[in-house]
């Protein structure tokens, strides 16, 4: 999460309200993702008694939101040389995220076949696309370091993709059967429509860097739901889970007996 260079002394006042206000945002968003865990953890719905790949992943993830919360707020504080040192761990700690993200969606798969109120088939195949839409937008957010405006709003919207598994937590998802995974994804876009309004507000223009990232995310949920609901993505899923826990569940989002919220 590099920056660009920058120049010596305090920044000027429209750089520095807009460094602030992705502070705040980044802020917000990681206490989302904190809230829902924590929430489902208290409820009894969430437990450590877990395979070790759910450690492993809860480690990575939670480290890059403790990244991005420090990249974030160095830069909010004009100490650019930390800012562009610490970045350098990105370039490693994303294909880590995608590696290890795809291997737990895998594995909850077999598991469960995914959370109930999600098609079998679009989680599966969800996932990973998000987290390459996330690991596209990480990277050309650090390819165009060096213009400040750009890397801080594609950075911003992957991370936001990252939102979704928290903010998941926090509504009641079963009652959005079938559309669940549609309308967080939607919830998930929120974030980066804050910041079109504020450049809006205060810039008099949308910055395109906003329509570029949720441009990406929306054609990676798109290829999802086209290769999901193929015969080959439904055969896929089937044969994938097949003689596991996961093949016992119905291909469609459902509502298990004696359900309640």
């Amino acid at each position: 999460m590099a920056t660009s260079p920058i120049t010596q002394g305090a920044p000027k006042t429209t750089e520095g309200a807009e460094r602030r206000f992705h502070l705040y945002l980044a802020i917000a968003m990681s206490a989302t993702i904190v809230a829902g865990f924590s929430v489902h953890l208290a409820m009894g719905r969430s437990t450590f008694a877990v395979p070790p790949i759910f450690h492993v992943h809860a480690l990575v993830f939670f480290g890059w939101v403790a990244l991005y919360l420090a990249q974030t707020a160095l830069i909010a504080g004009n100490n650019a040389r930390l800012h562009r040192t610490l970045g350098l761990i990105a370039f490693a700690w994303i294909p880590l995220m995608v590696v290890v993200g795809i291997a737990l969606s895998l594995t909850v798969s077999q598991r469960t076949g995914g959370p109930f109120f999600f098609d079998k088939n679009q989680f599966l195949f969800s996932n990973t696309a998000h987290l390459l839409a996330f690991a596209g937008l990480a990277f050309a957010s650090l390819k165009v370091r060096r213009h400040g405006g750009w890397h801080r709003r594609l950075m911003l919207v992957a991370f936001a993709i990252l939102t979704g598994p928290g903010l998941g937590r926090l509504f009641p998802l079963p009652l959005l059967i079938p559309h669940a995974w549609h309308f967080m994804l939607g919830v998930v876009l929120v974030w980066p429509a804050i910041g079109m309004i504020r450049d809006r507000m205060v810039m008099g223009r949308i910055h395109p860097a906003w329509l570029w990232g949720i441009g990406a995310v929306l054609a990676a949920q798109l290829v999802a739901d086209l290769i999901a609901y193929s015969h080959w993505g439904l055969a896929l899923t089937e044969q994938y889970t097949a003689g596991t826990p996961g093949g016992e569940r119905p291909m469609e989002a459902f509502i298990p007996p004696g359900f309640a919220l």
